[in-house]
């Protein structure tokens, strides 16, 4: 179930505490994060089953997972919430029953990113007094992380549009012929779309699988994720507004000859913004869990923000990725993000005045007694 290796399969969020690193700026991304904690602990409260649990063993240590962790400043949210629901759940269950608790329950809590993430920052976030033990799991969640049944829930917040390498087409991968001047599947032609959702389509079912095998039956897996509106265009939203300005901000660089425009040519971002309907179809395709709850939160992007603030998101998100293609300097990326602030001004306004078609995303999917091939 090994991620197949491309020259940009993956990239971290910009690391460190500075200006322009994701703890600093991913504000964004923590809106959804604050309003998917009440539907966290609903979903416990209603759909996990402590008592199958126990019966196996008494002295459960329960394991929870968050896949595509960063440096952890809104991971730690996400955990905190699941154990607030569990210890609830158990004080209930046991008020419920004539037994007598003899211990609070214990946690694992594994912090999952690719290998190059900045695992320093996060783990000096990890606040000393906690209630779980914790450790990093380097590696793509893309493929098998843990082994088999030994999960009891696991979250993903804002990771899965990242896709696990650049999309192949037909005859390779995306090249100038076939995406020239543009960045994104956005804006272009349908066959780079296509190119696109069978990515995200091979990529989303070998994630379901992966944690089909390591999640007990009866756990929960959470989802966060960026996506649009059923049968609409990611040029109506603003994920693919934000793209289309970069792409053209870096064109504007190769007039500056400050970066060469088969250099921009060759270059496609890894990330897909997937539907409701998409999503909901590729979860009971694969069959190995049942949708408790998907909800429509607000857009990742909302226009009120303002550009300096997206920009600063974008970067924080990005530059790892325009470093490893296109050399940038420390200076000439700060020469690509004043354009791009710049630029963003007038495009924003569209967004105010119509109805943006992205948002976020909240799956709640309970692992079903399906047996899957190891």
């Amino acid at each position: 179930m090994g991620m197949e290796r491309s020259a940009v399969e993956s990239h971290p969020m910009k690391g460190g505490t500075g200006q322009h690193s994701y703890v600093q700026n991913s504000s964004l991304q923590r809106r959804g994060i604050d309003l998917s904690q009440g539907m966290i602990k609903e979903a416990i409260a209603k759909e996990f089953n402590i008592e199958n649990q126990l019966i196996k063993n008494p002295n459960t240590t329960f394991r929870i997972v968050d896949l595509g962790c960063s440096v952890g400043s809104n991971s730690l949210i996400s955990i905190n919430a699941i154990i607030e629901a569990m210890d609830l759940k158990f004080e209930t269950y046991f008020k419920g029953t004539d037994l007598k608790q003899t211990a609070t329950p214990e946690f694992q809590v594994y912090f999952n990113d690719i290998a190059s993430n900045d695992f320093n920052t996060l783990f000096a976030s990890i606040p000393l007094e906690k209630r779980y033990f914790a450790a990093g799991v380097p590696g793509s969640f893309y493929g098998r992380l843990f082994p088999r049944a030994s999960l009891h829930f696991v979250n993903s917040s804002t990771a899965l549009h990242w896709l696990s390498r650049i999309p192949k087409g037909p005859t390779g991968d995306i090249n100038s012929a076939w995406n020239k001047g543009r960045i994104h599947y956005s804006s272009a032609s349908d066959e780079v779309f296509q190119a696109y959702s069978a990515q995200y389509v091979k990529d989303m079912e070998t994630f379901l699988l992966a944690r089909a095998h390591e999640i007990v039956c009866g756990g929960l897996l959470f989802i966060l994720v960026p996506a649009i509106a059923d049968k609409t265009l990611i040029s109506q939203t603003s994920p693919g507004l934000l793209l289309d300005v970069l792409g053209s901000c870096l064109m504007e660089l190769a007039k500056m000859d400050i970066v060469d425009e088969a250099k921009i040519d060759s270059f496609n971002m890894p990330s897909y913004l997937t539907s409701p309907k998409q999503v909901k179809d590729l979860v009971e395709r694969t069959g190995c869990f049942t949708i408790e709850r998907l909800e429509k939160l607000e857009t990742l992007f909302p226009p009120a923000s303002g550009a300096e603030i997206l920009t600063n998101h974008m970067r924080a998100a990005c530059e790892e990725i325009f470093k490893q293609h296109f050399g940038f300097s420390d200076e000439d990326l700060d020469k690509l993000f004043e354009l791009y602030s710049k630029r963003l001004v007038d495009p924003l306004s569209i967004f105010t005045k119509s109805e943006d078609k992205s948002f976020q995303i909240f799956l709640v999917l309970k692992r079903n007694s399906v047996s899957i091939a190891p």
